[in-house]
């Protein structure tokens, strides 16, 4: 099959698809304080995918992501739904555009996993401001970015030991 003018390859959007559904389970089972709030286990693939996919399969990717953790979690028709797609959608795109402007000798993981998680709360709280909060979206931000910033750098950090130790993830990102 091609895409985007590259060859796709099914096996590892396979393996990262199912790495993605894996990890959004693991994550539906911790309490949240919101509905749409996550940590963001399940962007742990998209992450790595970055320096493995072209830009066709990382929106395949990031695609399964979206859909696989709305039939897993039951919000394929729900608001949720609603703000996960925004979420994710745009962290992955600033996440795809930070690595290929910079690369990966001069913006590291922890740098593309904060920014993709800012942006993904940022999309999320202006969504809550118009459908659900209102102005008092302004008291559920703080909170949100912190956790937010925490959890992008904790990611990130995870992403830049992984892709530094693993050998798998070493040849991935050679036969891109």
């Amino acid at each position: 099959m091609r895409l985007s003018g590259k060859a796709f390859d099914r096996n590892r959007a396979a393996l990262l698809g199912a790495c993605c559904l894996f990890l959004s389970v693991v994550e539906y089972m911790i309490p949240k304080p919101v509905p749409f709030m996550r940590i963001g286990l399940a962007n742990l693939p998209l992450m790595l995918a970055l320096d493995i996919f072209p830009f066709g399969s990382f929106l395949v990717l990031v695609c399964i992501k979206v859909l696989g953790q709305a039939l897993i979690t039951g919000t394929l028709f729900s608001y949720i739904f609603l703000f996960s797609i925004a979420g994710t959608f745009s962290s992955a795109m600033v996440m795809y555009a930070l690595r290929r402007i910079f690369g990966k000798d001069r913006l590291t993981f922890i740098g593309i996993g904060t920014a993709g998680a800012m942006v993904s709360n940022i999309a999320q709280l202006g969504l809550s401001r118009v459908f659900i909060f209102g102005e008092n979206t302004r008291f559920l931000a703080p909170p949100f970015l912190f956790m937010g910033l925490f959890t992008g750098i904790m990611l990130g950090l995870f992403c830049e030991v992984f892709s530094r130790k693993s050998q798998w993830y070493a040849n991935m990102a050679e036969k891109k």
